[in-house]
């Protein structure tokens, strides 16, 4: 069984075998390649050409609804693990490019078990949905934000120091650390946050050491007692 230290250091890989919930398991170039397949097959076909219209545009359709399925945490509403790894490698290849600043956080629910086993997974259910729009409010829409997994959760903030990063992680560390979470008319107190946050600079030289910054900052947070920022 792994230790509370192990999991903070799992890989990319190994966190997104851990990780809680089902996703829907088709990587989007996959989904284009069969949409672009079916709707050559169709048009192939002989039959009307306003039946095949139609049948294309419901075809359209579902594979918007399936492609959002594949991006998509559907207990959050957030971007998935998927999601996120695909746009994390492309927002550090950019930043390296342009030389433009870009910081990454990683947001973790103190003892977030303690809650599940107090309260029950339909309230901690609602902790994450509710963390994760506080989360969303926080930051800007050029801010990519993610559910990782279980009680994680990341955020890539664009074309911003770590130094003015660290202004909205904390307004949103104190904006969970005073919300009145209320669960079926009960009150959830001690709700907090730890929080890990890196930046692109000249000794970051790849996506994974970005990651391990930040993984090893929330480790930090956590060994130092919770509800915390650190870089």
């Amino acid at each position: 069984m792994y230790q509370f230290h192990d999991i903070i250091f799992l890989t990319m890989e190994e966190r997104r075998k851990k990780s809680l919930g089902a996703n829907f398991d088709f990587p989007p170039s996959v989904l284009d390649e069969i949409q672009k397949n079916i709707e050559d097959i169709i048009l192939n076909f002989d039959i009307p050409e306003a039946n095949k219209l139609d049948v294309i545009h419901k075809i359209n359709f579902m594979y918007s609804q399936t492609r959002y399925m594949s991006v998509t945490d559907p207990l959050t509403g957030l971007y998935n693990r998927r999601h996120f790894e695909d746009n994390l490698e492309r927002e550090f290849l950019r930043a390296k490019r342009y030389k433009s600043d870009l910081s990454f956080a990683i947001i973790d629910i103190d003892f977030f078990k303690t809650i599940n086993d107090t309260y029950g997974h339909s309230c901690g259910d609602f902790i994450l949905k509710t963390i994760a729009n506080l989360i969303l409010e926080t930051f800007r829409k050029t801010d990519l934000v993610f559910r990782y997994g279980g009680e994680e959760f990341t955020v890539i903030i664009t074309e911003t120091s770590i130094e003015n990063a660290i202004i909205p992680l904390e307004r949103l560390r104190q904006n969970i650390e005073k919300y009145n979470f209320v669960y079926e008319g009960k009150s959830i107190k001690n709700i907090s946050i730890s929080i890990g946050v890196a930046e692109v600079n000249d000794e970051c030289q790849s996506v994974h050491a970005l990651f391990e910054q930040a993984d090893k900052a929330l480790y930090k947070a956590k060994q130092n007692g919770r509800n915390q920022i650190m870089s």
